[in-house]
């Protein structure tokens, strides 16, 4: 009988050597996704904490340099200058950040000065030409052929690919217009006077109609003699409207005592004032007519020279105010805007006629402002920055 052979397998030499090239091929590709995207990834993530922080630093620098007086022109010079310095401190793919500032205000400028009419609101338009000046910094950070460098891939340099372009961007803001305020979250106090100028003397202010004899040096924070470009008034009006009353208001519990109205020139109102304020069915803002309703003091008193001497030059807000209508105590006050001030010059005793206590506008930064919607419910009073988006 005839043995059947065993069928004879067909060799496979070679084969696993073919599909395991294959598939390292692939696995390369794994790689290059895995470890270029993550890559990528960081510096996205680095690129944005960037210019975030350029875009605060430069809108801090902004109020500041206006809040101790510094021109418009400068403070912009100023916050441009911050902002690159920032961009080169916090490093993206190991390297230092460049801003182009050639382009000036344009719109397609890396650090752009603007004013955004709502934070609250995204949609709300960054405005680079506002009549209501600037109250926003855009700064924009890029990483391209052009400036500082596209971010590196490693492995996908074997397919051709070398490197991702990107950018980000911050905007930062302060609040400019403000309808009125309440007792800060951090426990602060807030640096408003409670003394009240009136609004044809204010307008006179704003406008610069009225004498120059005073100087502030930004640089020194020291008041001098002669013209500066920023005229004064006296916020001790020789008539308010009220006999017995000259512009001295309520913040906080009803008739304040001299030593609360020391206090309040020193230190600014606190949140215990706010509270009593509040105690008394008040609030420190203005109503939806556009008004807030104060009961006024019996004026200011020679008992406080000292302390309004000791803030000269310091930035404070006062309260503006439409009309007052009764006399002495018993006088209330409409309140429709709210100035930045500094006092450059105190003289509280004396003939009446020579009494004086000469402000000039001044920037401040202020905490716990409330927002306005309405633009011109303030003057040089700004809230701390804030990343708006």
């Amino acid at each position: 009988m005839k043995r059947k052979r065993p069928h004879k397998r067909q060799s496979r030499k070679g084969a696993i050597t073919i599909l395991a090239a294959i598939l390292s091929v692939v696995l390369i590709g794994m790689v290059a996704f895995s470890v270029d995207i993550g890559y990528v990834l960081s510096a996205k993530e680095d690129l944005q904490r960037s210019a975030d922080a350029a875009a605060l630093a430069a809108c801090w620098e902004y109020g500041q340099k206006l809040s101790d007086g510094s021109s418009s022109a400068a403070s912009v010079a100023a916050a441009r200058s911050t902002a690159a310095n920032y961009a080169a401190l916090n490093q993206v793919t190991g390297s230092a950040m460049s801003l182009d500032q050639n382009s000036g205000n344009s719109p397609d400028g890396d650090v752009v000065f603007g004013y955004i009419s709502d934070f609250k609101n995204s949609q709300s338009a960054f405005e680079t030409n506002s009549a209501n000046g600037y109250n926003a910094i855009r700064v924009r950070l890029r990483k391209n052929s052009s400036i500082n460098g596209e971010v590196p891939y490693f492995f996908a340099r074997v397919f051709g690919m070398d490197g991702q372009v990107l950018q980000s961007e911050a905007v930062a803001g302060m609040i400019r217009d403000i309808r009125g305020f309440q007792a800060p979250a951090n426990g602060e106090n807030v640096d408003l006077l409670p003394y009240a100028l009136d609004l044809e003397t204010w307008n006179d202010l704003v406008a610069g109609n009225s004498s120059d004899n005073y100087s502030w040096n930004a640089e020194s924070k020291q008041i001098g003699s002669g013209s500066d470009g920023f005229v004064e008034v006296n916020l001790f009006p020789q008539g308010t409207g009220s006999p017995g009353n000259r512009g001295t208001i309520d913040i906080g519990g009803a008739n304040n005592s001299t030593s609360d109205i020391a206090r309040q020139i020193l230190h600014g109102i606190s949140p215990e004032d706010f509270a009593a304020h509040a105690a008394n069915g008040r609030s420190l803002e203005f109503d939806e007519g556009g008004a807030l309703y104060l009961n006024g003091d019996t004026g200011i008193s020679s008992g406080v020279k000292d302390e309004l001497a000791a803030i000269k030059g310091q930035p404070r807000v006062i309260p503006i105010f439409e009309s007052v209508t009764q006399n002495g105590n018993n006088a209330e006050y409409k309140i429709v805007r709210w100035q930045g001030i500094r006092i450059m010059a105190v003289k509280l005793t004396g003939a009446m006629s020579q009494k004086h206590v000469t402000i000039q506008v001044a920037p401040v930064l202020v905490n716990g402002v409330i927002p306005s919607t309405t633009t011109g419910t303030s003057k040089y009073v700004y809230s701390p920055v804030v990343l708006v988006r």
